[in-house]
């Protein structure tokens, strides 16, 4: 087996935030198993992963190691921030299709550490107010995956449409467990308000929903109009936007909804099983306000807009993403949803960058209404 495979995400993703590392230098070597003492726990290397699994389709991860080479001292928690609270403060500005990406950081109230997020200016902000899609990415990911791999900016910066993606979780609080897989804990918010004790810091939905746009509403962001907003995401970050926007319809409505390779019917699939008994615990009643089939066959908000791309080729889509129960549950319930199954695409940000094009353009004639 060729070790270039493994390079290639580490070379895509060139600005990767790392708890271990604070330079990054990185090769990814082939291993046997490793021992408890180096398992799969650097979140340096787990960011350096992150393409919501899609790049190591079928590979198993306790095989693969990182060694980080850093050239300042290691280890500093992401929640140990000079941040005050209220604060955002830029990262880092690039400049791209005439726009710019700037991450932000800033400390979070609802889930009580530092996060991060990056937002895609397009050269329309520099004129006027211009709507906004959030993207929600999948497990393993945080903010930079989509921004760095999917050249959604094009699409944007033609359309006038800003770009928000959040990280999936919150990170830091160094929880027992939070990094043992890459389903659950650190990477795999679920986009959910958890209520088991030992998880109580994983509010993602109130953090994208409710604190997000506190946190847009600074001046830094003068430029977004946050009543014209959108919401689309992948995987994981798929079920997260079509949630999202179906739970918040009526008191903060989403113009439109898009997702690849969402995450359809998890009370009924091993990834949102595991998730939804971690984070909600054994009660299966309080896990179906988070399944996207469970809402749509209940939906009485307003008219929503909705796409979802599917890979043929994903080795996911038998056993975890479940889009013929959406579908099935769509059409009884009369929801309208387009769902295009794509011939012999994966999992992956290669597939995301083939057709993301369309969804912001889908989520722009949506915005412009």
């Amino acid at each position: 087996m060729s070790s270039s495979l493994f390079l290639q995400p580490l070379m895509l993703g060139r600005s990767i935030s790392a708890r271990s590392c604070n330079y990054f230098t990185s090769r990814v070597v082939l291993s046997p198993p490793p021992t408890p003492s180096c398992s799969f726990r650097s979140q340096a290397f787990r960011s350096s992963l992150s393409s919501s699994a899609g790049a190591f389709s079928g590979i198993p991860k306790a095989h693969i190691r990182a060694i980080c080479i850093t050239s300042s001292a290691s280890s500093i928690s992401d929640n140990q921030s000079n941040i005050k609270m209220d604060e955002v403060k830029e990262l880092t500005a690039n400049k791209m299709y005439g726009g710019f990406n700037k991450r932000y950081s800033h400390q979070s109230k609802a889930l009580s550490c530092e996060m991060k997020f990056t937002v895609y200016f397009p050269p329309a902000a520099s004129e006027g107010k211009v709507p906004v899609v959030f993207y929600l990415s999948g497990l393993t990911c945080n903010d930079e995956n989509f921004i760095i791999k999917s050249n959604a900016q094009r699409a944007a910066a033609e359309m006038g449409v800003a770009l928000i993606a959040p990280d999936t979780s919150p990170r830091g609080h160094n929880v027992e467990g939070e990094a043992d897989s890459y389903d659950f804990g650190v990477g795999a918010g679920f986009y959910l308000n958890a209520t088991q004790d030992k998880w109580r810091h994983w509010q993602m939905y109130s953090y994208i929903t409710s604190e997000m746009k506190t946190v847009l509403s600074g001046p830094s962001f003068s430029s977004l109009d946050m009543s014209r907003k959108s919401i689309m995401g992948h995987s994981m970050g798929g079920h997260g936007a079509f949630t999202i926007a179906l739970k918040a319809a009526k008191e903060d409505a989403f113009k439109s909804v898009s997702a690849f390779s969402p995450i359809c019917n998890p009370t009924q699939v091993p990834w949102g099983k595991k998730a939804f008994k971690g984070y909600l615990g054994e009660d299966e009643e309080a896990w179906k306000k988070y399944d996207t089939c469970e809402l749509v066959s209940t939906y009485q908000g307003p008219s929503l807009p909705a796409l979802v791309d599917q890979g043929t080729a994903d080795n996911f889509l038998a056993e975890q993403l479940k889009p013929e129960t959406l579908q099935e549950v769509a059409d009884k319930a009369g929801f309208p949803v387009t769902i295009r199954m794509q011939e012999g695409y994966d999992h992956s940000y290669f597939f995301i960058a083939s057709f993301i094009s369309d969804h912001i353009k889908f989520h722009a004639e949506a915005l412009n209404a």
